[in-house]
């Protein structure tokens, strides 16, 4: 009865076992090179932080199959990347390039920076203006000194 569980648990344990893309590098070596470096290159979709080549995710799997296929279709890796951006945009491309449509992505943290220096300037500037020791008038100095005064007189 034990020998039956355990070989029951050992069976499921394969069954959960098997990987999610067999490593096809012993088909062709070198389009398999090419692939790692054009992934590289491109973002997974779902894993906005990652690379098509670092990432597990199932679409990632499906993109990196689909750009197998369009490498032995005879595609080159410029047509591969204008096909994806055809049909995902730039956010597929891991570095999108400099145009009209990303010049906040490429410039917007340059700006925030700016705007927070220059904030902090104005702050530092306004807070140094109120520290600023302002002398009192005559008025104002002739009324401290009765103010003074007259608590002596009740102490």
């Amino acid at each position: 009865m034990m020998r039956a569980l355990l070989g029951i648990f050992l069976l499921s344990l394969m069954v959960f076992a098997q990987a999610d893309e067999a490593p096809p590098t012993a088909q062709d070596p070198v389009l398999e090179a090419r692939l790692n470096n054009l992934a590289k290159e491109l973002r997974c979709l779902v894993c906005q932080n990652e690379t098509l080549a670092d990432s597990r995710a199932d679409l990632a799997l499906d993109l990196r199959r689909e750009v197998r296929d369009k490498m032995r279709q005879g595609m080159s890796d410029a047509q591969i990347k204008e096909y994806l951006t055809q049909r995902y945009g730039d956010f597929v491309l891991y570095r999108p390039p400099v145009k009209s449509t990303t010049w906040l992505l490429w410039f917007g943290p340059f700006l925030l920076l700016i705007a927070a220096i220059a904030g902090l300037a104005y702050f530092l500037k306004r807070r140094r203006r109120v520290l600023e020791e302002i002398p009192l008038s005559a008025e104002e100095a002739a009324r401290l000194k009765s103010l003074l005064h007259s608590e002596n007189e009740q102490a």
